[in-house]
């Protein structure tokens, strides 16, 4: 097996995790709702998953370990695409920031906080900023 092989074993197995990790705080309600299905499909496109792992991680999202963020910067980066997808798209009309919270709890956020870090997140997202501003205004937020 080559570098190039193992690392791009390694990188859709990352995406298959954070993939399930998503689908897990989708369902924590008890079931999927047609937008939050639409949002997902869109999500395991991006993540390059196949129509059949996706089928197959909506029936069975334990089947893969959860592999959160470390750093803070990644915990932001997932959240910048996250929220981009959520914002652009309106597939979950106003049901968009409930789920993006979710999401920010998923990725580690405090639940104390993360009501300022979504505002702050979409708010940032309406202005179309880049990642890199993105980061920096989120890093910097409370200074």
């Amino acid at each position: 097996m080559s570098i190039s092989d193992l690392f791009d074993n390694e990188f859709k197995s990352r995406n298959k995790g954070h993939f399930s990790a998503i689908v897990r705080v989708a369902m924590t309600d008890g079931n999927v709702s047609e937008e939050e299905k639409k949002f997902l499909e869109k999500l395991a496109t991006k993540l390059e998953i196949s129509h059949e792992e996706f089928e197959e991680i909506i029936e069975n999202p334990l089947k893969y370990p959860i592999n959160p963020p470390y750093l803070y910067s990644q915990r932001l980066e997932r959240l910048y695409d996250l929220g981009r997808m959520v914002h652009v798209d309106h597939h979950l009309g106003n049901k968009q920031e409930i789920l993006l919270k979710k999401f920010a709890i998923a990725l580690g956020f405090t639940p104390a906080n993360v009501n300022y870090i979504v505002d702050k997140a979409l708010t940032l997202i309406e202005k179309k900023v880049d990642i890199d501003t993105f980061i920096y205004e989120m890093t910097h937020m409370n200074k």
